[in-house]
């Protein structure tokens, strides 16, 4: 029990979500009704991601791009290319895998190039990268992977809605990189090729991790109802490349993401509760995204929010932008942040100034253009 205890004290996430559902099994009751009103779907193509995505990690897929970092010799361009590197990977990998592989590399060639006062603003500036990178696709983030499965739209049509935003925020994270470097546009690094990450092993687990991320992407563009053979062939082939991988999936996120459904369907399946929330979100969805958001994380506000939301366009932008407020608002965030004050313990609060100032500049900026595109219909 004491380990158990411990151990919701270190995530306290999952804590949050484990309460929370045990709340709403008091005032709704469990059914069928309510087992059946979980998005299953959602679950198992995270599932699917968390898993094949560990693979990437292990096996270093993206190590071509990593060593490549290595040839810039301004900070101006190595800035540019880090933060879009993973603006861009955040799309396909997810916002916090982008940030796992990126902000390490980012310490790490810093360090060897003699400019760590850089790293807290260029780390910041990626951690904005990717939450407005992920927004573009479907599959950038969880919260996004689970309103698309709601949507009933098309990937391109998604994207569509989510372009103007994506390429507002690609232009002001350059802006944003000249202004970090505006007294010396041209200077220089210098970092030897030994600093970068060694080269990898095992092509064919390579191979098998690329194919298995393809069929997620097409489980997921085309709503197939065939998606539990999807996962069962993920976690087969899986089991054949690497069975210790298993041990590395992060399951806690699904299950924090299942004891949110509960709580969801929980209180959509009360009247009263359902009546009271529907008022008050209604019309303000975006604001009601934001905020809720720096409670509870986005995805989970995602989740909560979704049943009682008219304006699909309103929550889904709100909830991307959420992550720009503070750590709380996007688990990305928080999964930088544990990354960098591994290297540097005793810096979080550096960490948090920094990171806090970077942000609320960005945020600042776009959360009015978010909240003119919200009365953009995405289903017209």
């Amino acid at each position: 029990m004491t380990k158990a205890m411990l151990y919701l004290k270190s995530e306290p996430m999952l804590t949050l979500s484990v309460l929370a559902a045990l709340v709403s099994l008091v005032i709704t009751p469990p059914s069928a009704r309510l087992i059946s009103s979980i998005d299953w779907r959602t679950l198992g193509t995270l599932l699917m991601m968390l898993t094949v995505l560990e693979g990437f990690k292990r096996e270093n897929v993206l190590a071509p791009v990593v060593r490549l970092a290595a040839h810039f010799r301004h900070m101006t361009t190595l800035s540019l290319f880090l933060i879009f590197g993973v603006f861009f990977s955040s799309m396909f990998v997810t916002n916090d895998v982008s940030l796992i592989i990126f902000v390490p590399l980012t310490i790490l060639l810093f360090r060897s190039g003699g400019k760590e006062r850089c790293i807290l603003p260029v780390i910041s500036m990626e951690n904005i990268a990717a939450i407005r990178g992920s927004m573009l696709m479907p599959f950038g983030s969880p919260q996004n992977l689970f309103l698309y499965g709601r949507a009933d739209v098309s990937v391109w049509h998604f994207m569509l809605h989510m372009l103007p935003l994506s390429a507002f925020s690609a232009l002001l994270l350059v802006i944003f990189v000249f202004f970090l470097y505006r007294k010396d546009p041209q200077e220089e690094i210098t970092v030897a090729k030994a600093q970068t990450p060694p080269g990898d092993e095992g092509r064919l687990r390579r191979a098998g991790y690329l194919l298995l991320f393809a069929l997620i992407i097409g489980v997921i563009v085309t709503r197939t109802a065939l998606w539990p053979l999807a996962l069962a062939v993920v976690l087969f082939v899986t089991a054949l490349l690497d069975r210790s991988l298993f041990r590395q999936v992060d399951y806690v996120l699904i299950v924090t993401f299942f004891c949110f459904f509960v709580f969801s369907s929980s209180i959509a399946a009360n009247p009263g509760i359902a009546d009271v929330l529907t008022r008050a979100v209604a019309g303000h969805e975006y604001w009601w995204a934001i905020g809720l958001s720096q409670i509870i994380s986005n995805v989970p506000a995602t989740i909560v929010l979704y049943p009682f939301t008219d304006n699909f366009a309103g929550l889904i932008y709100g909830a991307d932008t959420a992550g720009l407020c503070s750590l709380i608002g996007s688990l990305a965030s928080v999964i930088n942040y544990r990354i960098y004050v591994r290297a540097y313990p005793g810096r979080g609060g550096a960490f948090i100034k920094t990171f806090t100032l970077t942000s609320w500049a960005f945020f600042l900026i776009v959360a009015l253009p978010g909240y003119l595109l919200s009365g953009w219909s995405f289903f017209s």
